[in-house]
């Protein structure tokens, strides 16, 4: 019994460090994805101006409800549904599962790739108010389909346990995607300025071009992922036919009831997930037709929609990117401590994961708002008011965004799952109000839209913190978390300003700029340590915590409290 039990164990230990391993790879993966996402988007947005990124902007948003209803959960689905009948043993099945998928991807693929394709221009005329976004959501239209196969095939890898396909098919999409989006932007840009030329017609044309240029990259890529995971697929075809013929199930599930499985595993996804992407589209259609009505000519609203969706988004989501995953990698042991009952130990981790997020989003937000202009200057040569007050304006929306993902994560761990649902639906709704009255009344133009994005993630804080108290009694601890991190910040702040104005006068231009940011990074870490910030034992859990306490001791900056 003793051998027998030991046997069991380990078995249990390779199984989790399998489970550890694969989500290691996947996660790898993801970051390195969001990485090239970021830097190509750079000189793509250069490429394309203000009103090809308004343009591009409008048809990704169509593009991206229309993902949601046709294939978004797919993979989740698929994989959750072919792990659990693979674990029993049920390979005949776990197989059936991915047949139904793959019949139903293509089904709703091409149903919704064809209404978005054939129905592009009365979306762009009627629903975006912006005619030329016609050109970039046709090219997008293919992609719909193509990413419903992908999805399915992602889903049915990792329900068999392997990870390696999805997240080596990511890395391959991302990189053909920037490559190709950049070549298309510039090379179809050229080519509709010179059709628009010959045509005597408005140069939004030729930026029309440019965007449907950009979009090719999203439709290749998803294409060279497509075809690497069909080449995986057959290459092992022999293997997962051989497991077929010696499944010995006796219960095999007809097609018709995976169908409705699969419908009910998607729909609450989809669901709780529509929420959230919907929020940004319906802003961007909000404000196109108000602008409109007001009698504000399409190239100008077209081109602020491009300022906020590329240049002002994109730098957002970057300190939201770091502090998400940092948070995000304390969340999963949350589960199992809520699980155990151990009350202590789940305020510890919700207090942590908060704190982690905070440490990253409270000296992002006053880093832009303190070089707002040098930071566009430096990665768009865009010197203007209107990007840099933007940028100064919504940058406190990192906070509460963080904030807010963190605690939805938390609702879920302690098994709230709808909770965060109806707390997005009513913060929506205060949300569209709110952008409503700014831009009919106050006439705000496209600073509603980034007050409007604050309003929504503080709401979704606010709610989120209430339910969490009234569920569980968590309040989360103060000084540490926000009062130490916003004074480190604060500091941060003034010697980065002075130090920028300083460098401004002698060298002036990017490279003031480059030298301000690596400022601010040093400044911002021995002011929060020097301060009590983070204690040893919490550097000790980070990422090379071991490797950062050596050097930290070094140069005397922990102060020996390890509490």
């Amino acid at each position: 019994m003793t051998y027998l039990g030991g046997h069991m164990s380990r078995k249990q230990k390779k199984r989790d460090g399998d489970f550890l391993l694969q989500g290691a790879i996947l996660a790898v993966a993801s970051i390195v994805v969001r990485v090239i996402g970021l830097i190509y988007r750079i000189p793509l947005t250069n490429i394309l101006g203000d009103e090809g990124n308004g343009f591009y902007g409008y048809a990704f948003e169509i593009y991206s409800i229309a993902l949601l209803i046709s294939s978004y959960s797919l993979p989740l689905a698929v994989s959750k549904l072919v792990s659990a009948r693979n674990a029993r043993g049920e390979k005949r099945n776990a197989f059936r599962v991915f047949v139904c998928a793959f019949g139903f991807a293509v089904v709703a693929g091409l149903l919704v790739a064809l209404v978005v394709f054939f129905g592009s221009d009365w979306i762009s005329i009627h629903f975006l108010h912006a005619p030329y976004s016609a050109y970039p959501l046709r090219v997008l239209a293919f992609g719909l389909f193509i990413v419903a196969i992908m999805g399915v095939m992602r889903g049915y890898f990792q329900g068999l346990g392997t990870m390696i396909p999805t997240a080596i098919s990511q890395i391959i999409e991302q990189v053909i995607n920037a490559i190709v989006s950049l070549v298309g932007a510039s090379y179809l840009l050229k080519m509709g300025m010179a059709v628009a030329e010959k045509k005597n017609t408005s140069t939004s044309l030729g930026s029309a071009y440019g965007a449907a240029g950009g979009t090719l990259g999203t439709v290749i890529g998803a294409l060279s992922g497509c075809i690497f995971l069909i080449f995986v697929f057959l290459i092992f075809r022999k293997t997962i036919l051989r497991q077929l013929k010696n499944d010995r199930t006796r219960n095999q599930e007809s097609y018709g009831r995976i169908i409705k499985i699969i419908l009910f595993t998607i729909a609450p996804v989809i669901l709780s997930t529509a929420i959230y992407n919907i929020s940004q589209t319906l802003d961007l259609v909000i404000f196109s037709t108000v602008m409109s009505g007001q009698g504000v000519e399409e190239s100008k609203y077209v081109a602020l929609s491009g300022i906020f969706t590329a240049k002002y988004n994109t730098l957002i989501n970057i300190p939201l990117a770091i502090a998400n995953a940092l948070a995000s990698s304390v969340i999963p042991s949350l589960t199992a401590a809520v699980s155990s009952g151990n009350k202590e130990q789940t305020f510890n981790k919700i207090q942590l994961a908060v704190r982690f997020a905070m440490l990253v989003a409270i000296p992002s937000f006053v880093g832009y708002v303190v070089l707002a202009s040098p930071i566009m200057q430096l990665l768009y040569s865009d010197s203007r008011m209107t990007p840099a007050l933007m940028l100064a304006i919504g940058a406190i929306s990192i906070v509460f965004y963080c904030l807010s993902t963190v605690t939805n994560a938390v609702l879920q761990g302690i098994n709230k799952m709808t909770t965060p649902v109806k707390n997005a639906a009513a913060s929506l709704g205060i949300h569209i109000v709110a952008v409503l009255i700014m831009l009919v009344i106050f006439k705000m133009n496209i600073y509603s839209i980034v007050v409007g994005n604050i309003i929504f993630s503080f709401c979704m804080c606010l709610f989120n913190g209430i339910a969490i108290y009234k569920e569980i009694g968590y309040v989360q601890e103060v000084e540490k978390t926000f009062v130490k991190p916003l004074t480190a910040a604060v500091v941060m702040g003034v010697v980065t300003y002075a130090f920028h104005l300083l460098l401004d006068i002698f060298m002036g231009g990017r490279i003031a700029t480059v030298f301000s940011l690596l400022v601010a990074v040093m400044v911002y870490a021995v002011s929060i340590l020097k301060l009590g910030g983070l204690t040893e034992v919490e550097l000790l859990s980070m990422p090379k915590g071991t490797l950062l306490v050596r050097y930290c001791k070094k140069l005397h900056l922990l102060s020996g409290t390890e509490e």
